[in-house]
């Protein structure tokens, strides 16, 4: 995602409305109205030449069907791409106009000290643009975080075909004989998918989730995730100093505070800062994210009895412990 770097505290986002994005024909309209075009001159032209003059009501009731109900449907998926369309461009503009803001806002703090006032202009946007955000930029980051996940929830779901999960004797279910989940596959899955083809990480994500304990974490951590998008915090955006493995095994053994504090290297203010304000206002975010840190300790414990200092390496540098990272620092797990 692009950030504007340079925009100052009064200055005004361009305004636009998803109306003004539809003006004119698009060559989606175009489109339709070329298909519905020649779909009605196929159509008169087999029905004039095809002798049907004695054709009765019902027949002229399935004529007239067959004639505009194919219309009907290119104008329908006409009008839902450009829907779409729209959609993706007001986000785009609604998360530039946040980003300039973001950035306004940690100047003037830094110029002119912690305890001044927001720019009232700066106030102002936020006012006009958190409404629409909400709509647009809200549904689409939720909707493209989980989807990965919710995928791989299906697709690691029991067959309907085959009913629930089988039982062994003894009561025993199926999935202790699955071999355990590799180290490999809980750093790969901690990270989720890169893109919808990215077929390997699918398949760690899958794997995941049929391990209980582990589950539980990609879960948590998916439910973060897409709540810290909301406010326009995403993971990819964080570059945290990384911490020696040997300071996540401390962690792992149980201690905490400023002895372990590097790994909270999280350092983006404005990110801390959004992240803090959620925690206070929102009881919601704060319950998920209390129980996806309780989780990420347990899950984090499991993994470093028989990681590597690679592997640790590795999971440092997930979605995931970013999240860790971030949240952290905000409740004052490394004070």
């Amino acid at each position: 995602m692009t950030k504007k770097d340079d925009a100052q505290a009064g200055a005004a986002p361009v305004r636009s409305r998803p109306g003004d994005t539809a003006s004119g024909l698009s060559g989606i309209e175009l489109t339709a109205a070329a298909l519905s075009l020649l779909w009605l001159v196929i159509s008169a032209a087999f029905f004039l030449f095809s002798g049907n003059e004695g054709a009765d009501g019902l027949r002229f009731l399935l004529t007239m069907m067959v004639i505009f109900l194919p219309v009907g449907m290119i104008w329908v998926a006409a009008l839902a791409a450009r829907a779409a369309r729209i959609m993706r461009e007001e986000s785009a503009r609604l998360q530039t106009a946040i980003d300039a803001i973001r950035h306004a806002y940690i100047s003037q703090n830094q110029a002119g000290g912690r305890d001044q006032q927001p720019h009232p202009s700066i106030v102002k946007k936020l006012d006009e643009i958190s409404e629409a955000q909400k709509k647009t930029e809200t549904a689409l980051t939720m909707f493209t975080s989980t989807r990965a996940a919710q995928i791989a929830v299906q697709a690691a779901a029991p067959d309907p075909a085959t009913g629930d999960q089988p039982t062994l004797a003894l009561g025993t279910p199926a999935d202790a004989l699955q071999p355990p989940l590799s180290n490999a596959d809980f750093v790969r899955a901690l990270h989720f998918p890169e893109t919808a083809e990215d077929q390997e990480g699918f398949n760690a994500l899958r794997r995941a989730l049929r391990d209980r304990p582990s589950a539980q974490l990609v879960q948590a951590a998916q439910d973060v995730l897409t709540l810290l998008s909301q406010d326009g915090i995403y993971m990819d955006d964080l570059r945290p100093d990384m911490a020696r493995p040997e300071l996540w095994r401390r962690f792992a053994k149980g201690e905490r505070g400023r002895t372990i504090a590097a790994l909270g290297g999280v350092r983006d203010r404005s990110s801390l800062a959004l992240a803090a304000g959620r925690m206070k206002q929102d009881p919601i975010f704060r319950d998920a994210a209390h129980h996806f840190l309780r989780l990420f300790d347990k899950g984090f414990a499991r993994f470093e009895e028989t990681a590597t200092d690679s592997e640790i390496s590795d999971l440092a540098g997930t979605r995931t412990a970013r999240a860790f990272m971030l949240l952290g620092r905000v409740t004052g797990t490394f004070d």
